[in-house]
């Protein structure tokens, strides 16, 4: 029975994944029938993004009261639960109200997950993981376009990935004895007597304040690339948006696909080799884009860095519980996907300030600075933790 434990993990970061682009996907139609501007977008994911950070933080505290299959199965609800409001709403600042318990529910998954992945299995498991939430990204956009389509409105799109969250829902809460029986026992996170480590404590550790910036710019570079990649191939190339648009979306291919090879690298690689790894992919995709070698080296070098993107984020989450011991596993983890979200929230619009005010084309330059100082930071945890 504890086999199908695995399974279960890898389909809740599928289902992670599939209400994460429907935001994009349905806006053109939502914000019309709204009659707000095309920019107040920006407001829902900021309020999405805030609830991820606030419920990251507390991760550890509920994980190590609850254990990580309640926490995940009830985060899983209440992402089920904020979902259907949004197929419920007809008004923008209802929508607004329902995307707080969306940010929670999806930061509670996240950073439960990760961690419990990064403990009890190999560092595989944890590439194939966060593909499987790139499958969910690739998947989701067709539920929704289906609606539309039949004219059944985006209120269906959303709840379609609605029905979905709650189908997992009872899924995860059927297994809830398998985390138990498991002989990936929950007894180091259950501990009463060991309390949470306050954020004042892990910063506090060597390496955890370098290894938050490096987070903070990995997630920052993602981000940014894959908002800002269409428009940069539109400038830099001169094809048209729709074509711009769609080569801009092998990005997320390539940090999918990137990924799943990941796994398999894994056997005979170390993480921090695969990061390393990462980085000189990323700096040649910049380069790529950077030069002017013409417009297939400018495309070849945005799905070379999602190529080298997708070995990184998985790489430093299944690393922290031996860099930072098991027992502050959790709470690292949880400091560290709130990072991530304070660098999407911020590194992106403040790259669209410098393309608005000089050019997009800046892009690739933008992202070596990025990148530059994620790499400094992460060899500064290596050698902190050396010592």
């Amino acid at each position: 029975m504890t086999g199908f434990l695995l399974p279960v993990i890898y389909l809740a970061f599928i289902s992670l994944g599939l209400p994460d682009p429907l935001l994009g996907a349905a806006w053109p139609v939502m914000h019309t029938e709204f009659g707000v501007p095309l920019s107040y977008a920006g407001m829902i994911s900021m309020t999405i993004a805030l609830g991820t950070i606030v419920s990251s933080i507390l991760s550890d505290k509920m994980t190590r009261r609850f254990g990580a299959g309640k926490v995940t199965a009830v985060s899983v609800a209440i992402t089920a639960l904020a979902l259907a409001g949004f197929s419920f709403s007809h008004s923008f600042w209802i929508l607004i109200l329902w995307a707080v318990p969306y940010g929670l529910g999806a930061g509670g998954v996240d950073a439960a997950l990760n961690n419990y992945v990064a403990v009890h299995y190999s560092s595989r498991h944890m590439s194939w993981l966060h593909c499987m939430w790139g499958v969910g990204t690739s998947v989701g956009p067709y539920f929704m376009s289906y609606a539309i389509a039949n004219a059944k409105g985006w209120n269906m799109g959303y709840r379609y990935i609605s029905v979905l969250q709650v189908i997992l829902t009872v899924i995860l809460f059927f297994s809830l004895p398998m985390w138990k029986r498991s002989s990936f026992t929950e007894s180091t996170v259950e501990k009463e007597a060991k309390k949470a480590s306050s954020m004042r404590d892990i910063l506090k550790m060597p390496g955890a304040k370098e290894i938050m910036i490096a987070f903070f710019c990995y997630c920052a570079l993602e981000q940014t690339a894959m908002l800002w990649g269409s428009s940069f191939l539109l400038e830099k190339t001169g094809i048209d948006s729709q074509t711009a648009a769609r080569l801009a979306s092998m990005f997320c291919i390539g940090i999918t696909v990137g990924r799943g090879v990941n796994g398999f690298l894994t056997i005979k690689f170390k993480d921090k080799y695969l990061i390393r790894m990462g980085e000189v992919l990323i700096l040649a995709g910049t380069a790529g884009m950077l030069l002017p070698f013409g417009k297939n080296f400018a495309i070849v070098g945005l799905i070379l860095v999602g190529f080298g993107c997708a070995p990184v984020y998985p790489c430093i989450i299944h690393s922290t519980p031996e860099l930072f011991g098991e027992e502050n596993s959790q709470a690292v983890i949880g400091i560290q996907m709130a990072c991530a979200y304070v660098g999407i929230l911020v590194m992106p619009p403040m790259f669209g300030v410098l393309a608005n005010n000089i050019s997009v084309k800046l892009l690739p330059i933008y992202l070596c600075l990025i990148l530059a100082l994620m790499a400094v930071m992460y060899e500064k945890v290596l050698h902190s933790r050396k010592n």
